[in-house]
This record gives C-alpha cells, structure tokens and sequence, in this order.
C-alpha cells in the first residue's frame, strides 16, 4: 500500500512538473507573441503603413514575424561580411517583394547592344573611386512602389554625365520618363529598359527637372509642357561589353553607369550593410546605378551602387557589391546590361 501511495504521489509531482512547464512555455511563447506584435505596431508607425482590415493586418503580422525572425537568425550566425535589417519590407512575402521590380529583364536576348565602347583602350583607373565625393550624384530617391527602377538607373547616370560635362549637378525628373516615354518597351510603372529611357531622353533633346516634373509614383499623362522645358540633354549612349567586369570597372572609372542585377532574393531585400556576397542569379528584375568602387581591409572589392529604395534600405540607400568574382556575368548579374549616356 506505501508503495502504491508512493506511485501515486511521484505521478502527481511529475504531472504538475509537466502542467508548470507546459504553462511556462505557454505564457514565454505568448510574451513573446506580445513583443513581437508590438514590434510590427512600432514598425507600422515609423513606416506609415495602414492596412484594410483585421484580417490584412494579420498577415501582415505573420509575415513580419517570419521575417524578423529570419533576419535575426541570419546575423546571429555572424558567417557573412553583411548584415540585415528590418526595413520598409519587413511586411512583404519574398514574392510579393519581387513583384515590385519591373526591369524588363526577360527582353536582354532581344536587345541590340551598340558596337561601340569608349573606353575600350583606357589603361589606368583609380584603384578606388567613389562619384557621391566629387559632387556627381544626387540624393538618394524612392520609386516607391511604382516599378520604375529603370528610370531612376537612366536618371542617375544622366545626372552623373551632365554634373561632369557642365559643372551642375541638377535632379532630373524620373516622372517625365514614366509619363512620356510609352512609345516603345518602357511602359511606366510596369517596367522599361535603361537603353530606351536614353534613347527616348536622346530623341526628346533632353529632360525636365525634378522640380519642374515632380515624382508621383503613378503611372499619369505625359505633360507636354514641363517635358518641354529641358534642363539636361544627352548625345546618345553606349552598352559596356557584356560580362565583363574589367570594362564595367573602365567605364566607371569615368563617369556613372546603369547596371541591371537580380535583386530578387531574400538577402538582397534586407540588406543594410557590409559587402554584400550573398548567392543570387542572373535573373535581370531591376536597375540601378554603379557609382563607384572600392576594397575594404580584409581584401574584399566591391562595386558602390545606388538604389532607388529611399534611405532607409541598405547603408543609407547604397549597397556595396562584391567585385572581380569567379562569374563572368558578376555578382547577381552586374556585368550583363550595363549602359551609359554620351555627352
């Protein structure tokens, strides 16, 4: 009968172990829940975000808690020389995020490349050079969630030409692109081709200033009278020789250039510092600017490339790509489609 009792008891005290422990897990979990839901409420007022309804905002939550707790995963392995960060895309699925970039990549086999490149036969180049520190590049803009990289790749590296060839460094307007340029493949915020936005800002004998023809992020009518009023112009424009880094690195050398790279992966959308090595393919979705280059302490190079995600993506707007790899198109595609405006 002691023995029994003793059974019974030694039952007992494991059960409440377990009920105290099942509890305990229950409320760390639903703290937990707790702190990260009013992480996502901090997160929606300092990104402005509004949802629907109840039920949009509970996705969205679920999606911000998957990606905050994959991104905290990523830096505390410590194994990559980049980092990420919670950023405006923090609510975004992998999917939802690609569909935002409209550079018409799927198109790079029927684009015919210009046959020639002017810098060709340039022999020495700086071993490092950075545009934004010689008063060449304007401030960071955000396109929003209109896909119109290609237009502000186009406009970055006008911008560049012109500071250079004038003097001035003038913003021009990305606006004027998506409004007027839908004669051809560029199409406003469903997508273009950093060549046809030359080519168009080359038949237009130039391009409005961005105070003059203000960003909307919509796709609107072209107006013909600001369109009119051109504040920068270029000659035309030439392709850099495919795949190849080391005529990238010429071109660049000399003023800023249009790069198209595939920005689709996860890494990409959360990147916030460091140089970024991260595995991506050549699938071209987006376009950007490289204006400049560089290597850090432990040997690394890297391309500087301005993006069109605002400030708070990235360091600052800016993502430093690793240079010189083992593929001949470069990292993410870099090399492939790469253009500039002539002056």
């Amino acid at each position: 009968m002691a023995f029994k009792n003793l059974f019974h008891y030694c039952t007992l005290v494991l059960l409440l172990l377990v009920f105290g422990f099942c509890a305990f897990e229950a409320n760390a979990r639903t703290l937990e829940d707790a702190s990260m839901r009013e992480r996502h409420e901090q997160w929606m007022v300092q990104h402005g975000k509004f949802y629907m309804d109840s039920y949009e905002k509970e996705f969205k939550y679920q999606t911000f808690k998957e990606n905050v707790q994959r991104i905290e995963a990523f830096n505390n392995a410590g194994n990559k020389p980049y980092k990420l960060g919670i950023n405006q895309f923090a609510d975004l699925t992998n999917e939802e995020f690609k569909a935002r970039n409209r550079f018409k990549g799927h198109m790079c086999s029927t684009i015919t490349r210009t046959p020639t490149f002017k810098y060709e036969h340039v022999t020495a180049v700086p071993a490092s050079l950075d545009w934004r520190k010689k008063g060449v590049v304007t401030p960071v803009k955000d396109q929003g969630e209109c896909g119109s990289c290609w237009a502000f790749s186009a406009v970055a590296a006008t911008e560049g030409i012109t500071k250079l060839r004038s003097g001035k460094l003038i913003s021009l307007s990305e606006q004027e692109l998506v409004d007027c340029d839908t004669k051809g493949e560029d199409q406003g915020c469903e997508g273009g081709l950093m060549d046809d936005a030359f080519k168009f800002i080359f038949k237009n004998k130039g391009l409005a200033t961005e105070s003059m023809y203000p960003y909307k992020g919509v796709d609107g009518t072209c107006n013909a009278k600001a369109a009119g009023k051109h504040a920068a112009s270029i000659k035309g424009y030439e392709d850099v020789p495919a795949n190849s880094e080391s005529a990238l690195l010429k071109a660049v050398a000399n003023q800023p250039v249009s790069v198209a790279i595939d920005a689709s992966g996860f890494e990409f959308q959360f990147y916030s510092g460091g140089v970024f090595t991260g595995s991506c393919g050549t699938n071209l979705d987006h376009g950007v600017t490289a204006v400049g280059y560089g290597v850090v302490n432990n040997g690394t190079k890297y391309w500087l490339v301005k993006n069109s995600w605002g400030v708070k993506w990235g360091e600052q707007g800016y993502i430093r790509m690793q240079r010189d790899v083992a593929e001949k198109e470069g990292l993410c595609g870099i090399a492939m489609l790469a253009s500039y405006p002539t002056a």
